[in-house]
């Protein structure tokens, strides 16, 4: 019996055609990285850091980054039918790209003590109910109905 337990040998190479696809999400990643990464650059250097250094254009960025990935995700998994390219390309590559959360660790060590902190609690805080109000207008638009837990339906 081989390792997996289904009988196929799971050490062996992948056929060429799965490869092909594998290169082929790789590349819409890529792609998309790249072009968030111009976008990032541009809001950058639209929204320049405040005169204290708050790094206004970060925090821009990855709100409006947060806020696109709510709705981007009602779309893709509940509106638009399934699509091999368009999650990785725009969830992955191109939002990927333009949200810089890394940056928002360097800028905190940056920061002094109390700005640092309030940066800290405002990207996280506000990262998700962006990301929550992305969800909530994105199925106001589509019409799609909140989705209930478990313990919900069976009420």
């Amino acid at each position: 019996m081989t390792p997996s337990g289904t009988g196929q040998d799971v050490f062996r190479g992948r056929p060429a055609r799965a490869r092909g696809r594998a290169l082929g999400v790789l590349g819409v990643i890529a792609l998309g990285g790249g072009l968030g990464s111009i976008a990032r650059y541009l809001v950058g250097s639209a929204v320049p850091a405040g005169a204290d250094g708050f790094p206004w254009g970060t925090l821009v960025v990855n709100l409006t980054g947060c806020l696109v990935l709510g709705a981007l995700m009602v779309f893709v998994l509940q509106v638009w039918p399934p699509s091999r390219y368009v999650r990785p390309f725009l969830g992955v590559g191109f939002l990927g790209g333009y949200t810089t959360f890394s940056t928002v660790a360097v800028e905190i060590t940056r920061l002094a003590a109390p700005t640092a902190a309030v940066y800290a609690v405002v990207s996280l805080a506000a990262g998700l109910a962006a990301v929550w109000c992305g969800m909530t207008v994105a199925r106001l638009v589509a019409r799609v109905p909140v989705r209930r837990g478990a313990r919900e339906e069976a009420r």
